[in-house]
């Protein structure tokens, strides 16, 4: 089906807009009024520039207030609408919007509300224009989809139709059988249909409605749901979203846009209306990069960790960092950043690397280039919302492309006796788990996102990857909220914590990414990482006095816990462990036991993590 766009969606002058919308790949888009009235150019010219881009203008929206008035206000509103339908013709718009009047004129009588729109569908009849009604979901008399199709029905003109809203149905019920009206009515009556959805809040539905809307699968509503029942309605028209949000009119277009139309064709997959290329979901994470200006302190910890540089890569500044299943990748090159140590990328292990790329593709995730010799593995890379580059792999598969045998072993620091040289691929095995620390494997990854795209990453990772999200939950820090949604595969070897803060600052690049680190004794693991000079975050006295109060421990161990900083939590399923390295530029390690029923992340100890960070200087 075609796809829309209201500019309302987006930020920025009204060709910012509709530029935004083309490159997206829309096919047309809603002019909202306010966006024509603050635009310099002509309507003509708008009309121009939208051929220009390839895109239709599908509707002109809103016209308020013009049902179920007294007689002297509706012969003004039919002057206004006449005013409105001549530049509707200049603008190359043939629908308008109406939406169920909110006035305080306007009175409970749905025979004079269907006597007025068919007198302004007579009237916009003449110039070539359809009227398509609309119930808001706080009309003052009428506020529900089956409400306002009754009316038109009534007014029985065949300009004048009805326009269903997601947000505006689905934020009055909850119950599908509330839906199932919807394919009562004749798809041909049907003029438009304006997708959106929402966070499941307790508020004032206009307050809800104008500032928290988004888009299809970053909400809690059945957008799903009710697209296939205006589909089995017969409806024809465009797919097209209109959404109210404050981030959204804040945040660059371009990106929004392209968001925005992934949200579409998400759901278009969702009902069976397309078919793109089945998501391949991750069963592993392969490798974390690390970018750094510096190698020495972040070598430094890694080797505290007990990780062992096994190999470099050979034609690039990067090496392979190991212990276990874990390995760290670490590049020096010249696109480090100089403010510190970042996690830039990540490996993660897939059944089909080429099937998970075509997926990402087909989704308007970004393939990257690659800058590779003739003798590098093919690998395929898109970037995710926030930049972090993500790597599909095939560790160790064969008739599978290998990323390790880009790799040769690394020199040891004293030289060998008695070994024969290694071949390229070859990786060293880590040493002994006498002297590592017992972490075996990447527990999961925190990825601090970009404020105004926390939705689209949580969007992003489910459906690019395949990966399912947990509820969103939000964080105490000392400077304000945070957010995080953690996403993860069924069997948890993939896991992902996204993190936002509340609204842009100066502080948000510096918000530290972290990469946890699984053992199954957290506390001789800790003692190793301290004995080889590795500083673990300190936990304030207080949060171990309240630990003792909620929970029994044996004894000695709430000792242990207070002397090495190590947290606790507890769920019906299991416990958690965990403590923390401190930071290095913006990365920090998590070192974690959990027990096996355990799935969540320590949320609640987050807010005493995040206090004694801000008490500790990153070290850069």
């Amino acid at each position: 089906m075609r796809t829309s766009i209201a500019t309302v969606c987006l930020s920025g002058a009204l060709t910012e807009k509709l530029t935004a919308a083309a490159r997206a790949g829309f096919d047309g888009v809603e002019v909202f009024e306010n966006d024509l009235l603050a635009s310099p150019l002509a309507p003509e010219e708008i009309r121009a520039r939208c051929a220009d881009l390839g895109l239709s203008i599908d509707l002109y929206q809103p016209m308020r207030d013009i049902e179920a008035v007294p007689p002297d206000e509706f012969r003004r509103n039919l002057r206004r609408a006449e005013h409105k339908f001549r530049l509707m013709e200049r603008l190359g718009a043939d629908t308008v919007l109406v939406c169920s009047s909110v006035s305080p004129l306007a009175v409970d009588d749905d025979a004079l509300a269907a006597f007025h729109l068919r007198r302004l569908a007579e009237l916009a009849d003449g110039h070539g224009i359809r009227v398509a009604f609309e119930a808001l979901a706080w009309g003052r008399h009428v506020s529900t989809y089956d409400h306002a199709w009754r009316i038109v029905e009534a007014a029985d003109h065949p300009a004048l139709g009805t326009c269903l809203d997601s947000f505006h149905i689905l934020a009055r019920t909850s119950d599908p059988g509330d839906l199932e009206g919807i394919a009562e009515i004749p798809g041909e009556k049907i003029f438009f249909l304006q997708l959106a959805d929402a966070p499941l809040m307790a508020m004032d539905v206009l307050q809800w409605s104008r500032h928290y809307r988004c888009f299809p699968g970053q909400g809690g509503f059945d957008v799903a749901g009710l697209l296939r029942q205006v589909i089995k309605a017969g409806y024809q028209g465009p797919l097209s979203l209109e959404v109210f949000n404050d981030v959204f009119r804040q945040a660059e277009a371009g990106p929004t846009a392209v968001d925005a139309r992934r949200s579409l064709l998400v759901l278009q997959e969702s009902v069976g209306l397309t078919a793109p290329p089945a998501p391949v979901v991750p069963t592993g994470i392969a490798f974390a990069e690390l970018v750094s200006p510096d190698v020495e302190p972040v070598s430094e910890l890694l080797e505290a960790l007990g990780f062992t540089r096994t190999a470099r890569h050979r034609g690039k500044p990067v090496d392979l960092w190991q212990q276990g299943e874990a390995r760290v990748l670490l590049n020096t090159g010249p696109g480090a950043r100089r403010d510190g140590t970042q996690l830039a990328a990540v490996g993660l292990e897939s059944p089909d690397p080429a099937g998970a790329a075509e997926r990402a593709e087909s989704l308007l995730a970004p393939v990257l280039p690659r800058r590779r010799t003739p003798e590098d593995v093919p690998l395929d890379a898109v970037a995710a919302p926030d930049g972090t580059e993500l790597f599909f792999c095939a560790t160790g598969r064969p008739g599978l492309p290998d990323w390790t045998t880009d790799f040769v072993p690394a020199e040891p620091a004293e030289p060998a006796e008695h070994t024969e040289p290694a071949e390229p691929g070859a990786l060293v095995e880590p040493p002994a788990s006498g002297t590592a620390s017992g972490l075996h494997r990447i527990d999961h990854l925190a990825l601090t996102q970009p404020w105004h795209q926390f939705d689209e990453a949580a969007l992003f990772h489910r459906s690019v990857l395949g990966l399912g999200a947990l509820d969103s939950v939000d964080v105490a820090d000392p400077y304000g909220l945070l957010r995080s949604r953690a996403v993860t595969n069924a069997d948890g070897s993939v896991r992902i914590a996204l993190g936002v803060g509340p609204a842009p600052s100066a502080d948000d690049g510096d918000r530290a990414q972290h990469i946890a680190l699984a053992t199954d004794d957290l506390v001789t693991a800790a003692r190793r990482f301290r004995a080889a000079g590795g500083r673990l975050l300190t936990i304030p006295a207080n949060y171990y006095d309240d630990l003792a109060a909620r929970y029994e421990f044996a004894d000695g161990e709430l000792e242990t816990f207070r002397e090495l900083g190590i947290l606790y939590d507890r769920d019906a399923d299991g416990a958690f462990r965990h403590c923390y390295t401190e930071t290095v530029g913006r990365v920090f390690f998590e070192l974690v036991q959990r027990d096996a029923g355990y799935r969540g992340y320590g949320a609640q100890n987050a807010p005493v993590r995040l206090a004694a960070q801000h008490v500790r200087r990153p070290v850069r």
